[in-house]
């Protein structure tokens, strides 16, 4: 006989219920969602413009439906934005001297190949035994 395979996720009976968080729509006695009237839809939304969701705002379905096709609305008539740009009060992580990579990296193959043709130039000037006239560039000029 083959035993039953173990059950997952949570044990319902543990579980502890939360209490149902009550709408604002219904403590507010809102018979109408209007798309234009902005502080309502604000009260839905989240700090990133975001709609949020059933369990959070405590609406049923109908409502939820309402409000979303509200806020669309309010988006689509340039009244609520579709983002916002959140500046975090985090420091991110440390890039340490990773954080302009590029540009440190042209730098230093630049200045590596500047000083191979430095380098080159004198070994030539030795083995002809010409002096080496230094060349500088401005801008796109070369000048010696």
């Amino acid at each position: 006989m083959a035993k039953a395979a173990p059950k997952r996720g949570k044990n319902k009976d543990n579980a502890r219920r939360s209490k149902k968080k009550i709408s604002v729509l219904s403590q507010e006695k809102v018979d109408y969602i209007d798309y234009k009237d902005i502080n309502l839809l604000r009260r839905f939304m989240s700090d990133r413009a975001k709609i949020r969701a059933r369990r959070v705002s405590g609406n049923d379905s109908q409502q939820q439906k309402e409000i979303a096709r509200a806020i669309k609305n309010a988006r689509e008539m340039a009244l609520l934005p579709y983002t916002n740009r959140v500046t975090s009060q985090r420091g991110g992580r440390d890039r340490g001297d990773r954080g302009d990579r590029g540009l440190r990296l042209e730098n230093a193959e630049i200045r590596e190949t500047t000083e191979a043709v430095e380098v080159a130039e004198e070994l030539v000037a030795e083995v002809e035994g010409v002096e080496v006239v230094e060349t500088v560039e401005v801008g796109s000029e070369v000048t010696e």
